[in-house]
C-alpha cells in the first residue's frame, strides 16, 4: 500500500468499517478483496450501497497501483451484483470525500420508474434530508433494506465473510 496511514482524524467510515470487522453491522452486504460492501443507510433509491476501503485510507490516491486496481474492480463488482439482483436500468458511481475524509465509493442503482423529474438527474437531487450526521453514510435508519438476492441477515456477514464475495457474483470472478 502506498500509504497505510489511516485519514485523520477517524471519520464514520472509519467507526463503520471497525463494527463491519466485528460483526455488528447490520448493512453489511459482503466482505470483498479491497474493503466492505455495505447499503447505504438511507435507501433513497432501492438498493443504495457503498464500498468501504480496508483499512482505511484518506482517498483513493493514498492507494498503492494493486489496491486502487482492486478497490475500483471491486466497486464495479458491486454495482454488477446490484444490476443482476435490482433489475436497475444503470449504476452510478462516485466518490468524493468531502463531508467524510476517507475513501468511500457511493454505489447507485437507477431505475426507469424514478420519478419523471429524477430519472435523468444526479442521484445528489434526491431529497436527502437527514443523511449527513452520523454513520458512515449519515445516519438514517439502521434497519436493512429489503432487496432480492442482497438481503441481509444475521447470517450473511458470516456467509460472505471470504475477501472478495459477494452473493451473486460466483459467476462474474
Amino acid at each position: 500500500m502506498k500509504n497505510e496511514a489511516a485519514a485523520e482524524p477517524l471519520t464514520a467510515i472509519h467507526t463503520q468499517v471497525i463494527a463491519a470487522r466485528e460483526g455488528r453491522d447490520p448493512r453489511v452486504i459482503a466482505r470483498l478483496f479491497s474493503g466492505w460492501a455495505v447499503f447505504g443507510a438511507q435507501q433513497f433509491v432501492r438498493g443504495y450501497a457503498l464500498l468501504l476501503p480496508d483499512p482505511v485510507v484518506p482517498n483513493l490516491n493514498s492507494l498503492g497501483a494493486r489496491e486502487r486496481i482492486a478497490f475500483l474492480s471491486d466497486m464495479s463488482r458491486l454495482g454488477d451484483a446490484l444490476l443482476k439482483v435490482t433489475g436497475a436500468a444503470r449504476i452510478n458511481y462516485a466518490i468524493f470525500g468531502n463531508q467524510e475524509p476517507a475513501l468511500h465509493a457511493h454505489v447507485i442503482p437507477r431505475y426507469t420508474d424514478e420519478p419523471e423529474a429524477l430519472r435523468t438527474a444526479q442521484p445528489w437531487a434526491y431529497d436527502w434530508s437527514g443523511y449527513f450526521g452520523g454513520g458512515a453514510d449519515g445516519g438514517g435508519p439502521a434497519g436493512a433494506p429489503a432487496v432480492a438476492g442482497l438481503k441481509l441477515s444475521s447470517s450473511t456477514s458470516k456467509m460472505s465473510s471470504e475477501p472478495g464475495g459477494i452473493p451473486g457474483l460466483a459467476c462474474m470472478s
